[in-house]
């Protein structure tokens, strides 16, 4: 987006991108606080000499335990970490937009995959729900090109199925008309997507929808402390301190 070119005379198209964007940075906020959910409780806090860290040594990637304190990190699923390498910027429009449908195609591939992973219910129910926002992410695009070149992309989908009715955690979203739905993340800007944003959609006929403006959001959960994390530096008795320094500072109330 920060690269676009001929933003007035492609404003649908640099629209879009805003739009997807600013809906992207909210995922990876999404999946950072399921990352936190999932690994919260697999230790617990004891003594060093008691190995509290102990079920790390076998997980198959530690780094959470060793860098960051059971939380999301910037890494992939091996442990690769995020670098200007993943960002595409080609300057041609019609590549730019094919890039970007084929990783969203790509990434619903392995939004499936995870979710057939595991039962952890915070993990289904984050994959479940990027699995119908990527799908309107895959026809986002597919629509755009088939704008800027003539050609029917819709007729790709699916690669792979955008049908979510096998997940759940999904279906339960698409009978709300999730899927139909594609926001401006502003009250005033951004509205030029309804100019790609149009017609139905591919899997069941569905008028879509641009919503000018920003979903409904949702308290964002309080993470516990994870005391054996810091021992010996800093333990229980530590944190009751800090807390009693800061009611005394008058910064919290309890």
């Amino acid at each position: 987006s920060f690269n676009f070119r001929s933003k007035d005379k492609l404003k649908p198209f640099y629209d879009l991108v805003m739009s997807i964007t600013a809906e992207e940075l909210g995922h990876v906020e999404l999946v950072s606080h399921a990352i936190n959910k999932c690994l919260r409780g697999s230790t617990s806090y004891k003594e060093p000499d008691s190995t509290p860290l102990g079920s790390a040594k076998d997980a198959r990637l530690s780094y959470h335990f060793l860098a960051g304190a059971q939380g999301a990190m910037p890494f992939d699923s091996t442990g690769n970490p995020w670098t200007g390498a993943n960002v595409f910027n080609s300057g041609n429009l019609v590549e730019d937009l094919l890039h970007n449908f084929f990783l969203e195609c790509g990434a619903r591939t392995h939004k499936m995959k995870v979710y057939e992973m595991t039962d952890h219910p915070a993990a289904r129910a984050v994959v479940g729900f990027l699995l119908v926002r990527g799908g309107v992410h895959v026809v986002a695009y597919a629509k755009a090109i088939e704008v800027a070149t003539g050609v029917n992309v819709t007729k790709l989908v699916p690669i792979p199925s955008l049908n979510n009715k096998s997940f759940s955690e999904a279906k339960k979203y698409e009978e709300k008309g999730v899927h139909t739905k594609l926001y401006t993340w502003s009250e005033s800007d951004f509205g030029a997507i309804d100019q790609i944003w149009k017609g139905t959609h591919p899997e069941d006929n569905l008028p879509l929808e641009v919503i000018q403006g920003s979903p409904k959001g949702f308290p964002i959960p309080v993470a516990p402390a994870v005391e054996e994390e810091f021992a010996p530096g800093i333990s229980p008795e530590d944190f009751k301190e800090i807390a009693k320094r800061l009611k005394m500072a008058g910064n919290i109330t309890d």
